[in-house]
């Protein structure tokens, strides 16, 4: 059975990590978070894919609306908890990808290193 990680995020390339990650460099609506995750992580998110992950991000607390004027464009910023989840799938993440260096005989930089 799959392990799921303690904050229910799941996999690195699951939407809600992604939203998290594109977020904890700044406020954005959607199309702007669609538009970073595709340059960062090379994943299109579709309209429905995309909003249905900011539903649930914000329903479990780990996004917030920015209140502004433009409700075409909404701003989301993560939260306090929606750090706390990011860093632990990014934890989780790294765990993982020392596991697949390790099976492999690579060498990784340390997690302070990476983490700068």
């Amino acid at each position: 059975m799959a392990r799921r990680s303690e904050d229910g995020l799941g996999r690195p390339n699951e939407p809600m990590v992604l939203i998290l990650t594109s977020l904890a460099a700044g406020e954005k609506h959607g199309y702007a978070l669609s538009k970073d995750i595709e340059a960062f992580a090379g994943v299109v998110l579709g309209p429905g894919t995309l909003y249905g992950a900011i539903t649930r991000l914000e329903d479990r607390g780990l996004i917030e609306p920015v209140v502004g004027n433009d409700e075409r464009r909404r701003p989301y910023r993560i939260t306090g908890a929606g750090r706390r989840a990011l860093a632990g799938a990014v934890r989780d993440m790294h765990a993982l990808a020392d596991v697949g260096a390790s099976r492999l005989g690579m060498a990784l930089p340390a997690a302070e290193a990476w983490a700068r």
